[in-house]
């Protein structure tokens, strides 16, 4: 039988991708959760995690395990609202980017705060650096964005390339300095873009600084310039600009869920899997 309190430490590290940060969020030392990955070992009877001292990586075993731990918990936590549920009083606040703030996502946010009458649900919708700022403040307890480049903590939901997106032209390099569209900073496609034109060694200037997804995209049909986006989101008179235009491979965009260690668990564990629902079916559609 396998101990919940072990598995909640196995899912913690995988998806907290290390060790320190699997502690952070546990409020464990690093040394009591590698006694627990060792204790589960030893239930399982084969390695779960190949580690080193840069990396780790799921052994087939803990792939296989990974599935089965999350359905353990969720049903423990399941079983503990339905048993101990008491009126919900407070305010929960979740961070989505721009590309989030869809009414289905919504309307399933507002269904599930309907069931809590005394929870106050509320939304802010900004870059996800911003946003990440937010949750480390304290005032959001869930976030779902994206992020290039970088290992990061929170849980991955799906990952995509990150074009330059452009209108259809002809095979030729493009004009320097490269007009761009960029949201302001802290924004992962806005560094990643110009890390990667700066390391080609190629001249840019920011023709439009943008605000919102729509003036982005507003910039790019106009021929005003181009920008780095999700390959998602290019959509209808857009195509993805690349090595036949003179222009850098970007890197690829990594959309996952954080929350707040602090957060109330049962409330943010059951948005955290509308949130995880939502993508499921939204990347399976693309």
């Amino acid at each position: 039988m396998f101990d919940a309190l072990l598995l909640r430490t196995f899912v913690t590290v995988v998806e907290e991708q290390g060790f320190s940060r699997a502690a952070l969020k546990l409020h464990l030392t690093q040394s009591a959760v590698s006694g627990h990955l060792r204790r589960l070992e030893q239930q399982v009877g084969k390695p779960l995690l190949l580690r080193t001292t840069r990396s780790q990586q799921l052994t087939g075993e803990g792939e296989r395990l990974l599935d089965h731990a999350r359905t353990i918990l969720a049903l423990h936590r399941d079983a503990w609202s339905d048993l101990t549920r008491q009126p919900y009083q407070g305010r929960v606040a979740i961070g989505l980017s721009e590309d989030f703030a869809e009414p289905r996502l919504l309307r399933a946010l507002q269904e599930f705060a309907g069931q809590y009458p005394g929870l106050q649900l509320e939304v802010q919708v900004n870059i996800p650096g911003t946003l990440l700022q937010m949750l480390d403040q304290g005032s959001l307890q869930l976030v779902v964005g994206s992020m290039c480049e970088s290992a990061g903590a929170g849980r991955l939901l799906w990952s995509e390339p990150l074009v330059w997106a452009g209108l259809p032209q002809p095979a030729a390099p493009l004009a320097e300095p490269l007009p761009l569209a960029l949201f302001a900073e802290p924004c992962p496609y806005r560094a990643a873009a110009l890390s990667r034109l700066a390391k080609a060694g190629i001249r840019q200037r920011t023709a439009m600084l943008c605000s919102s997804s729509r003036a982005l995209r507003a910039a790019v049909l106009a021929g005003f310039a181009v920008a780095p986006m999700a390959l998602s989101q290019l959509g209808p008179g857009l195509e993805a600009l690349g090595a036949e235009h003179g222009l850098p491979e970007l890197p690829e965009v990594q959309f996952r869920l954080f929350s707040a260690a602090e957060a109330e668990p049962v409330i943010v564990a059951a948005l955290s899997r509308i949130m995880i629902e939502y993508c499921s079916n939204r990347r399976s559609a693309l």
